[in-house]
């Protein structure tokens, strides 16, 4: 079984923002496999939706970004999902807006709910899908920035991002994490002749 996560934050304060780049592609995924919401097993603070015929686990933790570590530990351990199994899906402010790079492995890169998740796991070897979301304005509050809502004119380049993210969640789950970095970490051909 694999187990895709989005990372976010609960509550209707939070939705549509930066930070919750996770969140919706999760959702978009569920709708796309018609697949409903349910609370994640007792003792585990989360949403899971299961797509028996992918024989797949999407979950969102509900326990805020920066703690998102042990609901993804206790998810794996309910289930017995190998680490190899693992792909979480993050905002990324360090990359321009819409722009994906995917790992097989590494560092939290400054990312507090990778951060969590490698400290409860002892382990950064699992696949992450960074979705970028700008870094906004050098003065402003970063914070700010990741809790705040993208700009009309930014919409339609996330929108875009959340397609190929989910795209690329689908593509984990068929072939693993090799191909998804090899087709989702280049830059868009259109930007390169430009």
């Amino acid at each position: 079984m694999k187990l895709i996560v989005g990372l976010g934050n609960p509550g209707r304060k939070y939705a549509g923002t930066r930070h919750n780049a996770g969140f919706e592609v999760l959702d978009v995924l569920a709708g796309r496999w018609k697949v409903d919401w349910e609370s994640a097993p007792r003792g585990i603070e989360g949403f899971v939706a299961r797509d028996r015929a992918a024989d797949t686990l999407l979950a969102k933790p509900l326990t805020f970004m920066n703690l998102s570590g042990p609901a993804v530990v206790g998810l794996l351990q309910f289930y017995k999902i190998e680490l190899p199994d693992l792909f979480v899906i993050v905002d990324d402010v360090n990359l321009e807006l819409g722009r994906l790079r995917a790992r097989a492995a590494g560092s939290a890169g400054g990312h507090n709910g990778l951060k969590s998740i490698i400290g409860a796991l002892g382990s950064d070897a699992f696949a992450r899908m960074r979705i970028g979301v700008g870094g906004g304005e050098p003065r402003r509050d970063l914070s700010g920035h990741v809790l705040g809502r993208f700009a009309p004119e930014e919409q339609p380049i996330i929108a875009e991002a959340v397609t190929r993210s989910v795209e690329a969640a689908e593509l984990f789950i068929r072939e693993g994490i090799a191909p998804v970095m090899n087709r989702f970490n280049r830059k868009e051909e259109k930007e390169e002749t430009e």
